[in-house]
């Protein structure tokens, strides 16, 4: 085991500072934001090949990062399986999912489904990672859920359930398995000391190789809307929503571990409906509310430090 590997063998628990903390308001605000860009990218384009541009100009990027930073770029054929693998699941398959999903859910209930990352996160570190799974943060992620499921319920309950939309949740729940399970993934990577920045960007790479043969497959138009909406929108997905954001959560990941930086897809939501509140008039429910107090409740008790630390 090498030193780098050694180092980063369990989450640094310790590490609640305000880099910390920065970084997790960071991941939730740029995610939480995202859902108004990818709602502004539906019409014309097909929204696979969205995705393609999106995390095309993010790879270009994090490359440029790489190369400017002097960071390695070369890796044996084994470290390239595992790019490959956090290419298809966090930069590929689990979009794909969540779009064709969301086709036949409601996004209220699609929230609800991401929001289980928490807990899903919390059950893969346990099996993969045998990482202790501490009452208080498992408390919390199953509180958070139940908080994002009061603050949409009426959205939920109203919507009616066919076979549709039954094919719909199974994937929005493959979508978030995928992102967990990337995850997972990602955590093994960073614990052999690979640079998160060449690992996120050969990441990318493979998952527009994905992408790109998927947009082969379907025959959809290698196009972009030539507005300012949607240019404006793929510019914000592909640096704010992919490059700082994934870098800022994958960091997380190695200081708090998976359970406690997955807390961060429960808090998604909330800033999305806040951003809505100001752009498109969402009208808050007494539900609503009490949905959020319990979001915010789980929040403390994932992230409050634990004790003697």
């Amino acid at each position: 085991m090498t030193q780098a590997t050694a180092t980063l063998s369990a989450p640094d628990a310790k590490r609640f500072d305000g880099t910390t903390l920065g970084l997790y308001a960071a991941t939730v605000f740029l995610w939480g934001v995202s859902w108004i860009g990818i709602r502004a990218q539906l019409g014309v384009v097909a929204p696979e090949m969205s995705v393609l541009w999106r995390f095309l100009l993010s790879a270009v990027l994090m490359w440029g990062w790489v190369l400017v930073s002097g960071h390695q770029v070369r890796f044996p054929l084994a470290d390239h399986l595992r790019f490959a693998a956090v290419g298809c699941c966090l930069f590929s398959f689990n979009f794909i999912s969540f779009y064709y999903g969301g086709l036949s859910v409601p996004s209220g209930l699609l929230s609800v489904v991401f929001s289980l990352a928490s807990v899903f996160n919390l059950v893969l570190a346990f099996i993969v990672f045998r990482q202790k799974v501490e009452p208080r943060v498992a408390l919390g992620g199953v509180i958070g859920v139940a908080g994002i499921g009061l603050l949409f319920w009426p959205e939920i309950t109203g919507a009616g359930f066919n076979a549709a939309a039954l094919k719909g949740l199974g994937l929005c729940v493959m979508g978030t398995l995928f992102f967990c399970s990337g995850n997972m993934i990602s955590t093994v990577v960073q614990r052999r000391g690979v640079p998160l920045l060449s690992a996120t960007a050969w990441g990318m790479t493979y998952g527009c190789a994905v992408l790109l043969t998927l947009n082969l497959v379907r025959g959809n138009a290698f196009i972009i809307e030539p507005t300012l909406k949607y240019v404006g929108s793929l510019l914000y997905l592909a640096i704010g929503a992919s490059v700082l954001a994934f870098m800022a959560y994958l960091t997380l990941l190695r200081r708090l571990g998976a359970a406690r930086a997955g807390y961060a897809t429960v808090l998604f939501p909330i800033i999305a409906l806040a951003v809505s509140t100001l752009l498109e008039g969402y009208q808050w429910t007494l539900l609503a509310g009490v949905g959020v107090v319990f979001a915010l409740i789980g929040n403390v008790l994932v992230l409050r430090k634990p004790a003697g630390k």
